[in-house]
């Protein structure tokens, strides 16, 4: 999910402004908005306090990246995103080991850090899965068909080859001793990371890659065709094995998961394979019945009659007109809405009082 609060609109300038301008915009502010300058204003204190978190973030150049890239891709979301996650719940960052801080991000949010495969030499790691929510319309939910995504994802440097250096000239890995990760002990567990020195090749360039400066990975964006299932409900979800994150020295790539997320619609409203509209009629209608010709959400028209006396909330069953998955097709209900006049002319009325007094006679 993106970001709720908008930093930028906060400081008031624009997704391009340079750090000077950030931090002019936030001594501006921050001058205002003291709770020095404003003593009567409960308030201020909370306001000013959100104007630090966006200077903040947007003054550090790594939690801005981010954070941009989070408000670019709101339905974007990688296991652990940022982090690694123990299974204490405590956070872990490469930049724990206090090198190269700053990768940490970059690390975590690629590499699946608890797979790794024990074997002799340098180590592997999996890549992440990535989550994404995708809305899909009320009728391709019904029907089925194909949606087009933009997803970030990282690659190996293309003028590289992903090793980070320019030329053949390497020399190992001091920080892992060339063995590609680093362990720490936890409990009676050793738990193992992608090297944060050598990015887990095991080996440092002499002289780094000009274009991705020794990290040997690219950010770009994969355009995908998402295959709508027919009848997908909110909540189902598709898994597309290998289109996630990339993994490290062979391993394999994590997995795209999908999840729908299906939109209202004005007319149809569907629970499990049934579905379910309202219908209004008047009040000559409701009293005399009538023919009424109705669309399902296939789009195809049905005859349903409503007989004569048929009262405001009276439901109908249209068998088999909902929708199908496997087989298994639901219904389609109609819940009658009797339209009252607001507004009544005196020979109405009149005609109103005679139908209440035969009803009367009659009952």
């Amino acid at each position: 999910m993106g970001p709720k609060k908008d930093f930028y609109k906060m400081l008031n300038v624009p997704e391009h402004a340079t750090g000077p301008e950030i931090k002019q915009a936030y001594r501006r502010l921050a001058k205002k908005y003291h709770p020095d300058r404003n003593p009567d204003d409960p308030g201020i204190a909370d306001q000013f306090k959100l104007l630090g978190e966006a200077y903040g973030v947007l003054s550090d150049s790594s939690k801005r990246k981010q954070y941009d890239q989070t408000r670019k891709f709101p339905n974007i979301e990688r296991d652990g995103a940022g982090f690694g996650v123990r299974p204490s719940g405590e956070r872990f960052s490469f930049e724990d080991y206090g090198t190269l801080s700053g990768l940490g991000d970059i690390f975590s949010s690629i590499f699946d850090q608890n797979d790794l495969r024990q074997s002799p030499g340098l180590e592997t790691f999996k890549g992440k899965d990535i989550r994404y929510r995708l809305e899909v319309p009320f009728q391709t939910a019904v029907n089925g068909g194909k949606m087009s995504i933009r997803i970030p994802i990282s690659e190996d440097c293309s003028f590289c080859s992903g090793g980070g250096q320019k030329g053949k000239e390497s020399q190992r890995c001091t920080e892992c001793r060339g063995t590609g990760h680093v362990t720490f002990d936890r409990g009676p567990f050793v738990k193992a990371r992608p090297c944060p020195g050598c990015f887990g090749r095991g080996s440092i360039p002499q002289i780094k890659c000009n274009i991705c400066k020794g990290y040997g990975i690219m950010q770009k964006e994969r355009i995908l065709h998402i295959r709508v299932p027919k009848g997908i409900d909110s909540g189902s979800k598709l898994r597309i094995s290998g289109k996630g994150e990339r993994g490290i020295r062979g391993s394999n790539p994590g997995n795209l998961i999908v999840t729908f997320k299906v939109k209202a619609d004005g007319v149809f409203r569907r629970k499990n394979l049934d579905v379910y509209t309202t219908q209004k009629i008047n009040l000559k209608q409701a009293v005399s019945g009538a023919d009424l010709l109705l669309e399902t959400v296939h789009g195809k028209n049905v005859l349903l009659n409503i007989p004569e006396g048929t009262q405001s909330g009276t439901k109908f069953r249209i068998g088999g007109k909902g929708l199908e998955v496997n087989g298994q097709v639901g219904d389609h209900y109609v819940e009658i809405n009797v339209e009252i006049p607001k507004h009544l002319s005196k020979e109405q009325k009149q005609y109103v009082d005679k139908l209440a007094h035969l009803s009367k006679t009659h009952s």
